[in-house]
């Protein structure tokens, strides 16, 4: 047994830091935290000093053992987690759990996992730092707090199963106040002009009026105006500019970046930066530092002048804007700036490209510019006209760090300046064309995952680990979707002045769409609004920053972590209590009319299997009809007509091969039923628009689609198109098609080759297999295992060793993990337990 143990988190990590270190240290990974608050109860003592009851998890308690074992028979244990807050909470439960000798235990902390990184922390050890330790308390507790009080608030007022969280309802809060801004918004129209003019040489260049008209009329008249009009440069300002890097990636300027440019969702682009750290690639990913260390500097300043000359160096300091910081003291940066570009996974290698060229950029030269600012004069023949046209150009005297990279920008309506040619005061040009076009004001812009963390930070909500899980938990939770909606077609004019004549043309565009935004559901809308009329504190953004500067108070040891939470909880606990208690239940409901035939309340409203329209109420001697909103419509936005129409589905049509056909609407959308098939309709198909003709041509395209391509063993081969992409099916296997298969004309051989190639993918799965029993272990995704019986499936933790499992094992995992079958009777005793 090695001398030294060292704790890592990560598998992946403790494999790359291996590598760096000799046969005297052994590295061990706890994968991730080892102790956590229970999972059934608050566990938190919140009748005394609020102290945590933590429990190492059932998954966790084979991994305690092997490192209990290790440690004994340790000289020196290293507690190597990540320097941050939740990394210092790591060492201190590991400290904890494993019974450490302080004597015989060292942390040490690094921001880049590579060989002199790694030497200088064993050459620096610390002791554990309990106030990063007590800020990471104070969050798990708080939040605790938080979510365990209001949920069953909301499960009582709102819907079953529905969450809270301190950060997690402020950014729902943020997206359902955009989203109401956006509904709320009227449209104003007004007419913008645009030029082209040539030069006496016969260069173009556009220009533009810098006023918008806002009536037709008035567009109309100045174009008239510049009948038999001539055009004369009346002002030309030439000026030198520069533009400047912008400072390397902190956390969320790389989600934002990431988004704008790669197209990564927040979570994708935390993934792909964890494993490059653990690589030993990149710096540490969670961090809202912007400096570079001087030994990165060095590094960036050589790899500069070696690859493009000592005049794109310019080592440059940044200073951050975010409060608190409190994650690694660097930036993110690649661990060796000569590594221009990493041999990795796709997603990987594109994500350390755009960070070696942010962080490389950074320590380059300013652009240099020459801006030139130009002003036309229009000499009307009833000299009436006083606006003047302008245009702006710039050129690039010097690239500068634009020879690498040019940070992106979320304001779509960003015009971008051209060069324009070579023009002297006084000299006359000619007009191309003039357009007066109407546009419209376009209302807010909705929430990206990117631009709502960026948001979040403005705020001083969260901090750098906490984003990506926020936005993955509001989208599970659906309080929160990604839109799907292309937007709708919408009408605008254009007059267009040419060759001295006028004429209107009538164009459409795409407007309101939401596709891959971030949109509030109707649960989403309904919890906001009642969190916010009942704990309007705890969603107040100014409380939230507030409480995150308490943390940093506490990091900084400036708080005391438990009286923080004394101060919170007597005025949280007795608000919770009286809302439980006195407030009215919230549905949403909105009432939209009358039912013409009978005379009875219209209204939509939350119910137990989603958002309906309701047509009667409780009271009436006739009981209520329901019908279930499609997915593309919301309770704040349906109206009493499309209501109704609900009412009219499911539609008979008629008959297709002795088989009733009907449409109808469904949880995934409209469909066309045929017998016991399901025919998905068309999207933008309104369901009840569809007559059995048409029907029959979706059933028939269909069956088409359904028709055997293949037989392969005596089985049918079909075709499809799912969730996850194309896939064949054989055998009541699906496999997916990727790319490389040209999916409309797939041969003899291409099928057998994806037959065969899933087959010894399924047996290469296999670890044990008891036919008689029916039961069997395979391996499952991330190097985790399942254990499987019919339709029960149980997965092991990474930890657990399945290469000698018995069938009695076997047995007893799925005993253990057997579902319960709840009865009325039970549910309802344990209701009133817990409400007691």
């Amino acid at each position: 047994m090695p001398k030294n143990l060292v704790i890592v988190e990560s598998p992946a990590k403790a494999k790359t830091i291996e590598k760096f270190l000799g046969k005297d240290y052994k590295v061990e990974s706890s994968f991730g935290h080892i102790a956590d608050l229970p999972s059934k109860e608050l566990g938190v003592d919140v009748e005394g000093d609020f102290e945590p009851k933590y429990k190492v998890s059932s998954d966790k308690k084979d991994v305690v053992k092997k490192l209990k074992a290790l440690a004994k028979k340790a000289e020196m244990v290293w507690l190597a987690s990540d320097e941050d807050r939740e990394g210092e909470a790591i060492a201190w439960h590991l400290a904890e759990a494993l019974g450490l000798d302080k004597e015989k235990t060292k942390r040490i902390v690094f921001h880049e996992i590579t060989k002199t990184a790694i030497n200088k922390a064993i050459d620096n050890p610390r002791s554990i730092d309990y106030n990063l330790v007590d800020a990471q308390q104070a969050r798990r507790v708080l939040d605790r707090i938080v979510g365990y009080e209001l949920s069953p608030v909301l499960w009582r007022k709102v819907k079953g199963g529905l969450s809270a969280g301190r950060v997690q309802s402020v950014s729902v809060r943020l997206i359902v106040e955009r989203e109401r801004e956006i509904q709320d918004f009227k449209p104003l129209a007004t007419y913008r002009v645009d030029a082209e003019f040539t030069t006496e040489d016969g260069s173009t260049f556009k220009a533009k009026l810098p006023k918008n008209f806002n009536s037709k009329e008035d567009a109309l008249k100045f174009l008239n105006a510049n009948l038999n009009a001539s055009y004369q440069v009346s002002d030309l300002q030439k000026k030198p500019a520069k533009k400047s890097p912008a400072a390397p990636f902190t956390t969320s300027t790389l989600q934002q970046e990431a988004s704008r440019k790669l197209g990564f969702s927040v979570s994708r682009t935390m993934s792909n930066a964890q494993r490059l750290y653990e690589a030993g690639l990149i710096t540490y990913m969670r961090t809202d530092s912007v400096n570079l260390s001087e030994e990165a500097k060095k590094g960036a300043e050589k790899e500069i002048i070696s690859a493009y000359g000592s005049q794109y160096s310019k080592p440059q300091n940044y200073k951050g804007k975010s409060k608190g910081a409190q994650e690694a003291h660097e930036a993110i940066r690649p661990t060796d700036f000569a590594n221009h570009t990493v041999n990795a996974e796709r997603d990987q290698a594109r994500l350390y490209d755009l960070i070696w060229k942010r962080a490389i950029a950074s320590q380059m030269s300013d652009a240099q510019l020459e801006r030139t600012n130009l002003k036309i004069r229009v000499n009307a023949s009833n000299n009436k006209i006083e606006e003047q046209f302008t245009s702006n150009g710039e050129i690039i005297t010097f690239d500068g760090f634009l020879k690498v990279y040019l940070e992106g920008t979320d304001d779509e309506d960003v015009e971008q300046e051209g060069i324009l040619p070579d023009l002297k005061i006084g000299e006359s040009l000619y007009n191309k064309y003039i357009t007066a076009t109407e546009r419209f004001t376009r209302p807010p812009a909705r929430y990206t995952e990117a631009a709502l963390v960026k948001q979040l930070e403005e705020l001083g909500i969260g901090r750098p680990s906490t984003y990506a899980p926020t936005i993955s938990t509001i989208q599970n939770r659906n309080y929160i979707e990604k839109g799907t909606n292309e937007g709708e077609v919408r009408k605008y004019q254009q007059l267009v002045f040419e060759s001295q004549d006028i004429r209107e043309k009538q164009l459409t565009e795409k407007v309101g769409s939401n596709k891959g935004k971030l949109v509030p559901t109707d649960v989403g809308f309904i919890v906001t609004d009642f969190l916010v009329n009942h704990f309007e504190s705890i969603l107040d953004y100014n409380f939230t920053a507030k409480v995150e500067e308490s943390f940093d108070d506490i990091a900084e040891g400036k708080e005391d972590w438990k009286e923080m939470m004394k101060d919170f909880y007597k005025g949280f606990h007795p608000q919770v209590e009286d809302v439980q208690e006195n407030a009215e239940r919230e549905s949403g409901e909105r009432i939209l009319g009358t039912d013409p035939k009978s005379g009875r309340q219209v209204s939509v409203r939350l119910g137990k299997f989603g958002p309906m329209v309701q047509v009667g109420t409780m009271d009436d001697e006739e009981k209520p009809k329901f019908a279930s909103l499609s997915p593309d419509q919301q309770l704040n936005s349906i109206t009493f007509e499309e209501a109704m129409d609900l009412f009219k589905l499911p539609k008979a049509l008629g008959h297709y091969k002795d088989d009733e056909v009907e449409v109808n609407n469904g949880r995934f959308g409209p469909y066309v039923r045929f017998g016991k098939k399901f025919v998905s309709l068309p999207k933008g198909v309104d369901p009840l628009s569809v007559e059995l003709d048409e029907a029959i041509l979706y059933i028939k395209e269909k069956e088409k689609a359904d028709a055997p391509i293949y037989m392969f063993q005596g089985l049918e081969v079909t075709k499809g198109k799912g969730r996850f992409g194309p896939f064949i099916k054989w055998n009541n296997m699906f496999i997916n098609v990727n790319k490389k298969y040209d999916w409309d004309n797939l041969s003899e051989e291409d099928i057998v080759t994806l037959i065969e190639d899933k087959i010894q993918k399924e047996k290469d799965k296999l670890i044990h297999v008891w036919e008689d029993e029916g039961i069997r272990v395979e391996k499952a995704r991330w190097g985790r295992h399942n254990v499987i019986k019919g339709k029960q499936k149980v997965e092991l933790a990474k930890t657990v060793d399945v290469a000698d499992m018995t069938l009695e094992e076997a047995k007893a995992i799925l005993e253990k993990n057997a579902p319960k079958k709840k009865t009325r009777k039970t549910t309802k005793k344990k209701a009133t337990a817990k409400k007691k």
